[in-house]
């Protein structure tokens, strides 16, 4: 987006990080499932053109945005990332030197985001600091409008800003991807899924835009659990973990990876804080987005939960965080140990052990 109400040197820094938000998308677009691609290019189109949720697109103009874009990405692909100008830095800044670049921008009340979305993927993004509190040893910021961002916008991120750990909470790309859940729900409801024990707990259905705030409060809340949650999961597993990631050689090993990591991540943290808070809804729209990997490796899981629903007051749902954290830490620690014996060499040994029947947990 252009920021023509930001000074110029701010705004050259915009367009340079909006730059490497094409480039990252130009490498990495093909890497999602037509459908994917496709609800996100709506919500992308609608955010460059500061649309409402929901707003209904002209045909003509998206089909043809979409082709510009393609076309830009084409032009685009084989581009090396942008260093970012900054004042007093004749070179430019690293795209990844978050914290340089937010000493630059905090005085503006912006905030810079940049990482990785699996082992190569990059995502950057600029938006506008609405507030911020500490939580068990994290700085959080709650950021809002974005002037910045890739097809691609995780909507919370743990990094490091002003030398500390932060939580990075993006309400507008947390309510576009709500947004984007209820539509797709909308279109093919289905009762008495989680989804839609979701839209009923917070009102969806009678009225989305009353009920966003709430959805969007409560939607933080839970990512922020879960980056807690990655926090502690990151201290257990050490140093040794990030060191075996960048030696996997096949994505397929590094989306185990990932799914390991969650699992940790929201068995120990996410999930039993909220079953102790009685946070429904919250619970509803966890296990709504309860797919893939995850769900594959642990399906025990989802039969816990439909024991809450059907009334047991939890117990299942107890005993499965207890019994599949104990699981998974076994399990991160058997594809440590082949790491720590093989290293580079390890990357079929370990796929082997997380595709493995030994590799579920049955809960």
């Amino acid at each position: 987006m252009n920021a023509p109400d930001l000074p110029a040197e701010l705004a050259r820094l915009v367009q340079a990080v909006q730059t490497n938000c094409h480039i990252a998308d130009a490498r990495h677009a093909a890497d999602l499932t037509l459908c994917t691609y496709l609800l996100q290019m709506r919500e992308f189109y609608r955010w460059e053109q500061r649309l409402p949720l929901g707003a209904t697109l002209p045909r003509v103009a998206i089909g043809t945005w979409i082709a510009e874009r393609e076309t830009l990405w084409q032009e685009l692909e084989e581009t090396e990332l942008l260093t970012l100008p900054a004042a007093g830095f004749r070179h430019g800044l690293d795209p990844f030197d978050v914290s340089t670049i937010n000493r630059q921008l905090r005085r503006h009340g912006l905030v810079y985001g940049a990482g990785l979305v699996g082992q190569d993927r990059p995502v950057f993004f600029i938006a506008e600091l609405q507030g911020q509190h500490e939580r068990e040893g994290l700085q959080v910021l709650h950021l809002g409008p974005e002037r910045a961002r890739c097809l691609v916008a995780p909507p919370a991120v743990l990094a490091r800003v002003d030398d500390q750990p932060t939580v990075l909470l993006r309400r507008e790309s947390l309510a576009r991807w709500c947004w984007e859940k209820f539509e797709a729900f909308s279109l093919r409801p289905h009762e008495g899924t989680a989804m839609h024990a979701a839209v009923q707990a917070y009102g969806l259905d009678r009225g989305f835009e009353d009920a966003l705030p709430r959805w969007l409060d409560e939607q933080s809340e839970v990512m922020l659990l879960h980056e807690i949650g990655e926090r502690k999961a990151g201290d257990w597993l050490g140093p040794a973990w990030a060191a075996m990631r960048l030696d996997l050689s096949s994505r397929r090993a590094d989306l185990y990876a990932r799914a390991v990591r969650d699992h940790l991540a929201d068995l120990e943290t996410t999930l039993p804080t909220l079953l102790a808070r009685d946070a429904q809804a919250s619970l509803h729209m966890w296990f709504a987005n309860f797919d893939g990997l995850r769900e594959q490796l642990f399906p025990g899981l989802k039969r816990a939960y439909l024991a809450w629903r059907e009334g047991d007051g939890g117990a299942a749902l107890r005993a499965a965080f207890a019994g599949g954290l104990g699981h998974f830490r076994a399990l991160a620690r058997g594809a440590l140990d082949l790491h720590a014996a093989n290293g580079p060499d390890a990357t079929g040994a370990i796929e082997a052990l997380w595709q493995g029947q030994g590799a579920v947990c049955g809960g």
